[in-house]
């Protein structure tokens, strides 16, 4: 099976009929060829060629990525993106074989939502990352910030006053910005703003990533967003929903609620039940089917929880505990 043309096909899905075909074979590429997936599917007693239709695939516990190899096909290795764990929760590591297709995948992932990165500037407040290698959203930021081809695009540790600084000055010159920061960050931005007493945002786009990283206690989405709508005076917050496993990002513009680029699917499974899908309004494990990990893997069960809210709309609605995850536990 010919690998090259899976990246054709993955740009040119126009129809759940088109996605649906791509999605069978790389399942069947990727029984065949990933060695941690196709002992998951033998050990569940799976017979690939039974595979008919696509809510029949298994998804692959996400945890994998922490204690394995995910890798599909027999393609060198050309960066290694890390997740940033803590010291008792070992890093997923994600092995890339073709650093050139996540490079188009999050850039035509961007474009289909936002446009073209040159109409905006990138404020990249992502301290947590910098501070540690191998980080798949550093380098993302890094990539669009040189696509802004603007010099006032760069990215911000722990120097908020200047970053305030330079979001004045988009401001004066009315030129669109995109402020794209870990969740934790972004609220001590806001607090810093609040202090200042400084005038509504009118040209930014406030896209945080999710994550506290210790830094602050977990808050749920809704309530991380009503603090910075009051805080910019905006009155919408975006997120970028992604993982150091997935290559594509799915975005959210109002409400919390994410949508996918064409070559990416989300569904909920039942928590008690991993091989139950969940209909609309119901909260499960989130599934989701990322065509773009031709050469890992394209069908993992996060640890996430969500709910689907329509076809193509989903709600991210916080993280599985000890408990919520034996179902997955038990896979492994």
């Amino acid at each position: 099976m010919n690998t090259e043309t899976f990246t054709e096909r993955l740009f040119s899905i126009t129809s759940g009929g088109s996605f649906d075909h791509l999605a069978l074979d790389i399942f069947q590429y990727q029984a065949q060829h990933n060695p941690v997936y196709r002992t998951y599917i033998q050990h569940l007693g799976i017979l690939t060629d039974s595979i008919k239709n696509v809510s029949q695939i298994p998804f692959l516990p996400i945890e994998f990525f922490k204690t394995q190899k995910v890798i599909s096909g027999n393609r060198p290795v050309e960066i290694q993106f890390s997740s940033s764990g803590t010291t008792s929760d070992k890093p997923a590591q994600h092995h890339l074989s073709d650093l050139a297709l996540y490079d188009a995948v999050f850039t035509r992932g961007f474009e289909l939502a936002y446009g073209a990165p040159d109409q905006y500037v990138f404020l990249a407040l992502l301290p947590s990352y910098l501070e540690r290698t191998g980080s798949s959203l550093v380098y993302m930021a890094d990539k669009l910030i040189h696509l802004s081809k603007n010099a006032n695009s760069g990215f911000y540790l722990d120097n908020l006053d200047e970053l305030i600084s330079k979001i004045e000055e988009q401001e004066q010159a009315r030129q669109r910005y995109i402020l794209l920061g870990v969740t934790y960050s972004i609220l001590d931005l806001a607090n810093r703003y609040l202090q200042k007493k400084l005038s509504p945002l009118q040209c930014a786009i406030i896209m945080e990533t999710g994550g506290m990283k210790g830094k602050r206690k977990e808050m749920i989405r809704p309530e991380v967003h009503q603090l910075l709508r009051q805080a910019f005076g905006m009155k919408n917050i975006h997120s970028e929903y992604g993982m150091t496993e997935l290559l594509s990002q799915a975005y959210s513009k109002e409400n919390g609620l994410f949508s996918c680029p064409p070559w990416m699917r989300v569904s909920i499974r039942d928590t008690n039940d991993p091989f139950k899908s969940l209909g609309a309004n119901r909260t499960g494990g989130i599934n989701v089917i990322d065509l773009a990990n031709i050469y890992s893997c394209s069908f993992l069960a996060t640890q996430d929880l969500g709910k689907m809210v329509e076809e193509n709309e989903f709600e991210v609605l916080g993280r599985f505990d000890g408990s919520d995850q034996r179902g997955c536990n038990l896979l492994i």
